[in-house]
């Protein structure tokens, strides 16, 4: 074995031993986010609460009134305002929950502790991504193991840099945490790959703007998907309230601290809108690398077929939400639609159906 052999080699074995660091990272800011949910947040929650019910005696208790003290001598009583998010005309007018945020000290602190584990998290997962590429001196993208370690990576940085411009995504740290380890724990027993080179056709800077963007739109339709989600979740509760219902009480500690669904709606469209265009031009940088790799741009090969047919699920999604009468839940049931084409168009496509874009390496 030669000494860049060996290089190599160490370098694969320490991108792994990161990968597998980083996932019991993960799992430590999993139980913080647990925490945060269960023990913090309890007087936000009850002001929402209130607001939800109409009690607006138990929401002025619970968001007393603030003194102020005179220079003059004496007191002035400020009241305290009430935030509200407006959805759209005619609809109910709710305020956002807390998030899992900082209702308390004591679930402020496990937010951050959450917080800081899944940043430390990420800095351990990025350092195993940057070390498989330097094993295989090129852009980690060649098979289904190297693109889900990038993937989840690429999914916690859109979190992290949400929160760094002071976005209400505190409630995404739970689902996103669990979804980036069961991704994770899927390469690392079902995926994995030894380090080797690319197959003659994926040999072109094409990978790196072709394959790039591919997993930047994956990971924001992803974010979109999971606050689509838990919009349907919380526009059920929400109606249950309205008509007069009493959900129970584990579904008033989880709903009560998530957004409105009218502010869970509108960011999942946000997300899905900004990237589409991204998604669009994702295809076409496709289809002119295969007309480099096989003399033909487009040859309706099934991951060929299956990007457009994403395309067009999230192109329908956007054009019912501009749509009256396909707003709300009904928009939302076609964005899942559309996120179910994307993951099936990964896994399905990779897996189990042969064609020019096998290169799953299991």
């Amino acid at each position: 074995m030669n000494l860049a052999a060996a290089v190599n080699e160490n370098l694969a074995h320490t991108s792994n031993v990161l990968i597998y660091s980083s996932m019991a990272v993960y799992l430590l800011a999993f139980f913080a986010n647990m925490a945060e949910w269960i023990f913090g947040s309890r007087s936000k929650v009850g002001r929402t609460a209130a607001a939800l019910t109409g009690k607006a005696e138990t929401q002025a208790a619970a968001a007393p009134a603030v003194t102020v003290q005179k220079k003059e001598g004496g007191t002035a009583v400020m009241e305290r305002p009430k935030v509200v998010t407006r959805a759209a005309a005619g609809a109910r007018d709710v305020p956002d929950g807390p998030g899992a945020a900082a209702g308390d000290v004591q679930g402020d602190l496990y937010g951050r502790i959450a917080i800081s584990l899944t940043a430390l998290a990420f800095i351990i997962e990025f350092g195993g991504v940057l070390t498989r590429a330097l094993s295989v001196e090129r852009a980690p993208w060649g098979n289904m193991y190297e693109f889900s370690i990038t993937f989840s990576t690429v999914a916690v940085a859109i979190y992290l840099v949400l929160l760094a411009l002071k976005k209400n995504v505190r409630w995404l740290g739970l689902p996103l945490v669990i979804t980036v380890l069961l991704d994770l724990g899927l390469a690392t027993t079902v995926l994995y790959t030894s380090s080797d080179q690319l197959v003659p056709a994926l040999h072109s800077y094409w990978l790196y703007i072709h394959v790039s963007t591919a997993i930047f739109c994956g990971a924001v339709f992803y974010v979109g998907a999971v606050g689509t989600i838990l919009y349907l979740f919380k526009d059920s509760y929400e109606n249950k309230l309205a008509s007069g219902g009493t959900p129970g009480k584990f579904a008033t500690s989880v709903m009560e601290r998530l957004p409105a669904s009218q502010s869970l709606d509108k960011f999942s469209y946000r997300v899905n809108a900004a990237v589409f265009p991204l998604w669009t031009f994702t295809i076409i940088a496709g289809a002119i690398w295969a007309g480099d790799a096989w003399g033909r741009y487009w040859g309706w090969d099934p991951k060929e077929t299956w990007s457009f047919i994403t395309w067009v699920a999230y192109a329908a999604y956007l054009h019912a939400r501009a749509t009256a009468g396909w707003k709300g839940r009904k928009a939302a049931y076609l964005a899942l639609i559309a996120f179910g084409c994307w993951i099936f168009n990964y896994y399905g496509v990779n897996i189990f159906v042969t064609g020019k874009h096998s290169y799953a390496g299991v």
